[in-house]
């Protein structure tokens, strides 16, 4: 049962980040041609995706290895067998929720591909929503691991370097 519900979660967090969002991004924007696009839309916005994607997928392969659960909650609900111990090594080293900063830096990309303002306002509602989750994600989190959750806090941007937006 444990698998089962394990395997579900990222199963549903796939479809909904790397599919559902951008298809409400494609359809707000207007449902344009994807195809062709300007080169430097499609390379600027297709690199971001890969490497938002690769970043993202990293972070879940890592937690999965290394922290033996998931940290996610939706909104004080357990997704995923949640992680036993704090993550602070591998991707966790760069960003509290590296998982979501491959995300938000994937949707960017997408984007940058479909260029309109549109999706850059579903861009924009997408990071308002997640920001809240991440608040509520956090408490527990304080709530789990105390001291040690706020001297990382202290060390580590919540989805970016701290040395990156200083």
């Amino acid at each position: 049962m444990r698998l089962l519900r394990e395997i579900l979660g990222y199963v549903l967090g796939g479809v909904v980040f790397v599919g559902v969002i951008p298809c409400v991004m494609w359809l707000v924007s207007g449902k344009p041609c994807v195809f062709p696009v300007e080169i430097w839309k499609m390379t600027v916005g297709g690199l971001l995706a890969i490497v938002g994607l690769a970043w993202s997928i990293w972070a879940i392969v890592y937690m999965r290895k290394k922290g033996d659960g998931n940290p996610m909650d939706a909104f004080g609900h357990e997704v995923a067998l949640r992680t036993r111990h704090l993550m602070t090594s591998g991707p966790y080293r760069m960003s509290r929720n590296p998982m979501l900063s491959g995300i938000f830096v994937y949707l960017i990309g997408l984007a940058v591909w479909l260029w309109t303002w549109q999706a850059g306002v579903a861009f924009v509602l997408f990071v308002v929503v997640m920001m809240l989750q991440v608040m509520s994600e956090e408490k527990r989190l304080r709530r789990d691991f105390d001291k040690e959750y706020e001297d990382y806090c202290r060390t580590v941007g919540r989805f970016f370097p701290k040395w990156w937006v200083k």
